[in-house]
């Protein structure tokens, strides 16, 4: 069965899950989340959230997670019933951008580094606002590709490499810098956002995190970077980790807007 474009699976999300989890505890903070509430995660993946989001709302709350991909549905409800969870958290198989909620159903709403994949976020986020009740907050984190910087001396086999990442590879990999445009029209308000820079000294977690061994099929699929260039930028990398001097950053944003009341 083919994957869509940009996939990836339980294990890369869980890896990369841990490298941002300061970020995600700070997008539950600014869910203001109060016991007994109900809050929605769009783009759950298996209970990456959940679990810690039913913590919050306590066994008078309720918790539901939709993801678009069954198997990611599948592991979920499992890892909720493992941890003595079904009866507060639920997960379903949707479309994000016809979330099978009434409106005005949940005291607020996340998501996390889904708008990269999508072809319309602004449909996504729409339905977000809808199913959420006036007065409730509504958060997303996710990536700007476009600005992510290795440090290197093939400069325009990095940049050439980070625009097929961000174009070809992903439906929507300038997602990070959309949100205040995407918040704004929404009509939400006291809207925030706050970049923060995620940098490894790690080539091998950097190639895992940024799925670079696709882009660079990607690219030399598709002519443009030629094979010796590749053979070069490869090396490069491989001698700054191998002294230590290896360095990437990129940002991750996170966009906080209340519906009004």
């Amino acid at each position: 069965m083919s994957r869509p474009k940009g996939y990836v699976d339980s294990g890369y999300l869980r890896t990369v899950g841990e490298f941002v989890k300061a970020l995600k505890l700070l997008s539950y903070d600014h869910m203001h989340i109060q016991a007994g509430q109900s809050v929605l995660d769009v783009g759950c993946g298996p209970a990456s959230d959940t679990i810690e989001l039913a913590a919050m709302v306590g066994p008078t709350g309720r918790v539901f997670g939709i993801d678009y991909d069954q198997s990611m549905i599948e592991g979920a409800e499992r890892r909720a019933r493992e941890a003595g969870l079904a009866d507060v958290v639920k997960h379903q198989r949707a479309d994000s951008a016809h979330l099978p909620f009434r409106s005005a159903q949940f005291d607020s709403c996340r998501s996390e580094r889904l708008f990269q994949h999508l072809r319309a976020p602004e449909q996504t986020l729409s339905e977000m606002v809808r199913v959420t009740r006036p007065g409730g907050w509504i958060v997303v984190l996710d990536a700007d590709w476009g600005t992510m910087s290795i440090d290197t001396r093939e400069v325009e086999t990095e940049r050439r490499l980070a625009r097929v990442h961000a174009e070809r590879q992903l439906h929507n990999g300038y997602s990070g810098r959309q949100l205040h445009r995407l918040f704004k029209q929404q009509g939400l308000v006291e809207i925030e956002i706050h970049p923060f820079p995620l940098v490894t000294t790690d080539l091998a977690f950097m190639r895992q995190a940024t799925v670079i061994d696709e882009t660079e099929r990607i690219a030399r699929a598709e002519g443009v970077i030629t094979e010796e260039k590749l053979y070069h930028w490869r090396a490069e990398l491989k001698d700054a980790d191998d002294r230590g001097l290896f360095f990437a950053v990129m940002l991750q944003l996170l966009a906080v807007g209340r519906k009004p009341s």
